[in-house]
């Protein structure tokens, strides 16, 4: 199982941020307690679906703790960002649910596995 495909399994039982946080605790220094700890604010998008997809937030998160590129963390997320955004659409939770339009964008599913995968090609992770 890929760690994209991890991340839709997480995804049934935690938010997208946690779910994403959680396909990488093979990596990051936390238990998976304090990761879903850390997620938690996260859910259906920061601030309530206002604001940016807690699964772009979880690959933003863990990119400050996986990156040993070089490069700033903060050029690394822009990265990962525009990855996501080209893949599902949009970057902010209530315009990928079409809560404005009624057009859904892209799922939680899928937002989940492209930051995911945003993530991986960005810091050039192997699969598990």
């Amino acid at each position: 199982m890929t760690r994209a495909e991890k991340a839709v399994e997480f995804k049934k039982r935690n938010n997208c941020c946690q779910a994403v946080l959680l396909a990488f605790a093979d990596k990051l220094p936390f238990d998976e307690m304090t990761l879903r700890q850390m997620g938690s604010g996260f859910g259906s998008g920061m601030g309530c679906m206002e604001a940016t997809c807690g699964a772009l937030c979880g690959a933003c998160i863990a990119a400050g703790f996986l990156n040993n590129t070089g490069r700033p963390t903060s050029m690394i997320s822009r990265m990962i960002l525009n990855e996501f955004q080209s893949a599902c659409g949009a970057t902010i939770c209530k315009d990928l649910k079409g809560i404005s339009t009624g057009k859904v964008l892209c799922s939680c599913d899928d937002c989940v596995k492209n930051a995911v995968l945003a993530l991986e090609k960005n810091l050039k992770i192997e699969n598990c």
